[in-house]
């Protein structure tokens, strides 16, 4: 589990609430336990993340449309970017995506581009993101995690990606009132896990710090198995790193494993073309 180190393995405490019977007077002590938010879901996981690593460590970009290839040429060199997110699958995605084909992926491949290629399905089930109404179902959220797992792997192959990289599952924030939506997330992103290794990619997973990588940081410290391979963290603070933040600590993704949107909706121009792009540092898995 390369995702967490050994010593942060140890599970929560049991937390012991003492009563009393309201009147100010001691009633006899009752041991409540106070469940944890994420319960650790562990599968069998017999091929593990491929053995290839194509890490890349710089700046990236995305844009909710593969962007057109004279525009990638223009970027290459005049800008800062070296890898982009492209939005590869899945029902649920944003925007069309009318110029990705295999040809496009092979010549933004020639012209040296890097690539964070993100699914973006079921979401969950607390969601309140009304353009994106498909929810994850709590009694079968591996399973869905498996088929979505499925059908990216399918997009990858018919774009000309070969195995061994990665694919980030887009969940995007959502409120963190009610745990069992939490584990939902977790749920689905175990069985996305299971099925990309078994299929010889490695698994990603996309969200906000503040939700579903915090449900996941949860998830890992309490043992869940087998989990993404490496996060890209939504927190737009402009700092342009992958150092810890908020629940995510020093013990947790901490080799090579992570890439940190830290802002949006910006509108950059080099070599005469113009995108609007959410700006992203990576020190994680790409695909070539």
């Amino acid at each position: 589990m390369r995702y967490l180190r050994p010593a942060a393995l140890l599970a929560a405490s049991l937390v012991l609430l003492l009563a009393t019977d309201g009147t100010g007077v001691s009633a006899e002590a009752t041991a409540a336990v106070a469940l944890p938010r994420i319960r650790a879901l562990t599968l069998p996981d017999r091929f593990g993340p491929p053995r290839i690593h194509d890490d890349f460590t710089g700046p990236a970009f995305d844009a909710c449309t593969a962007p057109p290839l004279d525009t990638l040429r223009a970027w290459r060199g005049t800008s800062p970017y070296g890898a982009l997110g492209i939005y590869v699958s899945g029902a649920q995605r944003g925007c069309g995506q009318p110029r990705l084909t295999a040809e496009w992926v092979s010549q933004a491949r020639a012209l040296g581009w890097r690539f964070l290629p993100a699914h973006v399905g079921l979401q969950a089930p607390c969601s309140e993101l009304g353009h994106k109404p498909r929810r994850i179902d709590p009694a079968h959220a591996v399973q869905q995690g498996r088929d979505e797992a499925a059908e990216a792997v399918q997009a990858m192959g018919s774009l000309g990606f070969g195995k061994g990289g990665p694919i980030y599952l887009d969940v995007e924030a959502y409120p963190m009132r009610d745990p069992a939506c939490g584990q939902a997330v977790v749920d689905f992103a175990v069985g996305w896990t299971q099925a990309l290794h078994a299929a010889g990619y490695r698994a990603g997973f996309y969200s906000s710090l503040d939700s579903g990588i915090a449900d996941l940081a949860a998830a890992a410290r309490a043992g869940s198995f087998p989990l993404p391979d490496a996060l890209w963290y939504a927190r737009w603070d402009d700092r342009a790193d992958t150092a810890d933040s908020g629940a995510l600590g020093s013990d947790l993704w901490g080799y090579h494993q992570r890439v940190h949107q830290y802002r949006g909706n910006v509108e950059e121009t080099y070599g005469g073309a113009t995108l609007t792009i959410d700006r992203n540092h990576v020190d994680g898995p790409t695909a070539g």
